[in-house]
This record gives C-alpha cells, structure tokens and sequence, in this order.
C-alpha cells in the first residue's frame, strides 16, 4: 500500500529538520504513540496502538534511517508486528523538506507498507482510510506543535 502527502509548515527548514529528528517530539504527534526510544543514532523502537475495524493492535517496531541529507531528506525502513500476534508490517519511507518562502518548508513523504497476517484481511481500502486518517491526526498535530513553537534566534 502506497501512502503519501504533502502539507506545508510555517517555519525555518532547520527549526522542521530539528523538530523531525527530535523522537519525542514526533511521538507527541503519532496517534497511538505509547513510545518511542532511541536505541543508537539511526534506529528507534516504537509502540503504537491503533485500531483497524474491529481489531485493536499494539504495534512494536524498529525504525532505521538508512539515508540522511540533512536538512533535506530522509529515508528510513521499519518492520514490526502486532504484540497480539495480529499481524507482520515493513514499510520504506522518504521524507523530504523544501523551502519554499521565508519560514515556509513543504513536508513530503511517500510510504511503501506491506502488512501480512490478519490485518491484511481488511483489504487495502479499509487499510488506506485509516491510515488517511492517522496521517491527517498526525500532519494536523506536526504543523501546530512546531509553529506554536518560538524560535530561538543565535
């Protein structure tokens, strides 16, 4: 399943790259986020509860980037499963910020997921609305966290 957006952000590039990179402060706008733990400089180990129709799910999952031009782009790989044993997930993701005015970046992302086991069983669709609606919670709670931020001029 293919995910991806784009949405802009009223801030520096650098303040956008900082807040990105900071785990706490993209597990504050993860829906579900129970944790996030930074395990060395490019992995991270998460846990997220999120419901998927009838089934509710615990998902733990290691994250690492395994590309960084920084402030510019991301890549990174995470795989996971359900702690209910409810289903399997990899995904490849690009992350890309892009100025586009003073104090204005364009936030791009692109998101490949294979989900195996008995979430799969909802099909695509169902799977596709729900994300859609995680990545509009979490876009919605990115933009107002880091531009209610003041930004510290050096």
């Amino acid at each position: 399943m293919l995910i991806q957006e784009k949405f802009i952000v009223k801030a520096s590039i650098k303040k956008v790259w900082e807040f990105a990179m900071n785990p706490e402060e993209i597990g504050r706008c993860v829906p579900g986020c129970e944790k996030i733990e930074k395990i060395d400089e490019r992995r991270y180990l998460t846990i997220v509860h999120a419901g998927v129709g009838p089934i509710k799910v615990r998902f733990k999952f290691i994250s690492t980037i395994t590309e960084m031009d920084e402030p510019k782009h991301i890549h990174l790989e995470s795989q996971g499963e359900d702690l209910g044993k409810a289903g399997t997930f990899t995904q490849r993701s690009d992350v890309d910020l892009r100025e586009i005015g003073e104090d204005e970046v364009e936030v791009s992302y692109i998101s490949n997921i294979n989900i195996v086991g008995r979430l799969a069983t909802f099909g695509e669709r169902v799977m596709r609305a729900q994300a859609k609606k995680i990545g509009e919670q979490f876009i919605r709670s990115f933009k107002e966290k880091i531009e209610a931020q003041k930004e510290i001029k050096s």
